[in-house]
């Protein structure tokens, strides 16, 4: 089944791709949450139109989004939490990551930070995902609290 995407749908595709799923996920979630609709030709032809149309502003956004990215990779990030040794008394999170850079000045929405949940200090990376063309690696360290 043929659909095009309504908006951003987590490990399927960005907004206004088209993708191709089971029929199930299309007719049983996708399209009655409002995440997709039917890619009909008409449905097909507003789609490219509007994509046209868009191309120019976009490359303004993802301009933007790179300039970020350089400034996200400018930063130091170092995460202080609570440890016995080596292993943290509780996790460290993309939330945490998110705060840390909310510190430095830096405003970056925690859903676009991928990272897992870390239990030991040291250092580690985080993928920050700006654009769907723009992705940053983030390096952060996490040190025990003194």
């Amino acid at each position: 089944m043929e659909l095009i995407l309504k908006q951003d749908v987590q490990n399927l595709g960005f907004k206004d791709d088209l993708v191709t799923v089971k029929n199930g996920y299309g007719r049983n979630f996708l399209i009655p949450q409002g995440h997709a609709q039917l890619a009909t030709p008409s449905a097909k032809k507003i789609l490219a139109e509007n994509l046209k149309q868009r191309a120019h502003k976009e490359s303004k956004v993802v301009n933007d989004a790179k300039a970020l990215g350089e400034a996200l990779k400018a930063i130091e990030i170092k995460i202080t939490a609570k440890a016995g040794g080596e292993k943290l008394f509780g996790s460290i999170s993309n939330i945490d990551i998110a705060a840390a850079l909310e510190k430095a000045g830096q405003t970056v929405d925690r859903k676009f930070i991928t990272s897992g949940l870390v239990k030991r200090t040291g250092k580690y990376t985080a993928t920050v995902r700006l654009h769907r063309d723009v992705v940053v690696e983030l390096p952060y360290e996490i040190v025990a609290e003194v």
